[in-house]
């Protein structure tokens, strides 16, 4: 890394230019065709007029979308940080928006009206942060993690964030042994123990367990820098968890059988990713158990759900797919879907070899491409609510829970304001996003003000 106003100079490039190791390596690499040649697999197309019809919309969106941001906190110490976390669930009354658009001009207050926002905000330990009476910075992010599962829920009388984790975590393989969190500073240095709420690490120190320590975030918590990976996968266990917890609130209440009108739409794949992608298969197992309670309550409908990514390498590839040779867009048919099978994802999106499946530990949901009439490119994901959906090698209409519905509702769900967007992540979007600059400022000043209070 440079120093200060340091400026790289030309000697490095003459250097790696000659460099035959550099060469070597370079000539090794495989390089894709532009063009579709006989090693590409053609996309599998299927037109939405191929499905069954269906005139299904739901009355109800439910969207959930998550953000973080890091600050830097004085404190004394260098590098210091923590960060801000927000998961936001905005519930979209559809129905009574086709009811206004009925009513031209639409009232601004009747609109305002249509939707309703829940916000999880919590504000996280980074580098150098350690509340009272912990030994290191990771002690205090799990401490938070716990406190902030153990105090959020969706209603006063429902079970907390945390007990929802805690069912999930019944599903936890334990072919795997976990290392105490405190492996430097504990005693007889026994492996950690699941288990539901607090416990302790049985040594002398008599040191805190968390059952929140299984999603292991904090193994990867950098002592001496920025940590926001780690934010990042704190803010994807909340917004799956969220999801699961909302669910779990309807079972308790008896309130499954209202599902049959209501969608269900996360930003990002259907995935866990990094250290707690555990996760994402006591959430598929889960997500089965409750499916087969909606399908009871609703009359055989499955639960409408699915994930929407905006970025990446699934969302490139569907735009090349969408581009010719020349360069021109549009090419992709509108109104008509790709349904990714195992061998067309190695071979055409993310090379690999490997016998397993695709995402076979960290998806609870398989990806298809969709094309809407207004030519909007969607890249998105249903849950595996059986087993034989989890089958990539297989590639049905059947392995996509309600997808005929799903389609034709993303055909009235498309926004015009961003490209390729979907209303409700927009909606989400606007709930749970922090404003860099501004935000910046403001919540480092708001982090210090609180700290010295608490001081």
């Amino acid at each position: 890394m440079p120093y200060e106003n340091e400026f790289a100079q030309h000697r490095s490039l003459r250097r790696l230019a000659s460099s035959q190791r550099v060469r070597d390596l370079l000539g090794n690499f495989q390089v894709k065709s532009a063009s579709p040649g006989a090693s590409a697999i053609p996309p599998k197309i299927i037109k939405l007029e191929e499905l069954d019809n269906t005139d299904w919309q739901p009355d109800w969106v439910l969207a959930i979308d998550g953000s973080h941001h890091e600050v830097s906190i004085k404190n004394g110490y260098p590098g210091a940080e923590a960060s801000y976390v927000t998961v936001a669930s905005v519930l979209i009354d559809v129905a009574k928006i086709r009811e206004l658009d009925q009513q031209r001009p639409i009232d601004p207050k009747a609109f305002r009206k249509v939707e309703q926002a829940e916000a999880i905000d919590c504000a996280l330990p980074g580098c150098n942060i350690i509340y009272e009476n912990d030994i290191s910075a990771d002690a205090s992010l799990r401490r938070a993690l716990f406190d902030i599962l153990s105090s959020t829920k969706l209603d006063e009388d429902s079970e907390t964030l945390l007990d929802t984790y805690e069912a999930l975590l019944k599903y936890k393989p334990d072919n795997r042994e976990q290392e105490c969190p405190y492996k430097d500073n504990c005693f007889h240095k026994q492996p950690f123990k699941p288990s539901r709420g607090r416990s302790t690490c049985g040594c002398l120190a008599n040191l805190p367990w968390y059952s929140t320590d299984a999603l292991r975030i904090h193994e990867r918590m950098n002592p001496a820098g920025t940590n926001g990976a780690v934010f990042s996968e704190v803010m994807q266990v909340l917004e799956v968890l969220w999801l699961v917890h909302i669910l779990r609130v309807f079972e308790s209440k008896n309130l499954l059988s209202t599902l049959r009108k209501i969608a269900i739409v996360l930003d990002g794949p259907l995935a866990v990713f990094g250290q707690p992608a555990w996760l994402s298969q006591a959430i598929f197992k889960e997500l089965q158990r409750l499916n087969e309670k909606v399908q009871k309550a609703t009359r055989g409908k499955d639960l409408l759900l699915f994930g929407v990514e905006k970025t990446g390498v699934f969302v490139d590839h569907f735009e090349q797919l969408d581009t010719s040779e020349d360069g021109a867009k549009d090419k992709f048919p509108r109104e008509a879907a790709v349904l990714l099978s195992d061998k067309y994802i190695k071979k055409n999106i993310i090379f690999s070899e490997s016998e397993r499946l695709y995402g076979h530990a960290t998806y609870f949901g398989r990806k298809l491409f969709y094309k809407a009439k207004s030519g909007a490119k969607v890249v998105l994901s249903t849950p595996f609510l059986a087993d034989k959906q989890k089958d990539l090698n297989d590639v049905g209409i059947y392995q996509y829970p309600r997808l005929n519905d799903i389609l034709n509702a993303l055909e009235k769900l498309t926004s015009t304001r961003y490209t390729n967007a979907v209303t409700p992540l927009v909606s989400a979007h606007a709930e749970a996003a922090i404003p860099l600059h501004l935000g910046n400022k403001v919540l480092t000043k708001i982090a210090e003000e609180i700290i010295k209070e608490g001081s």
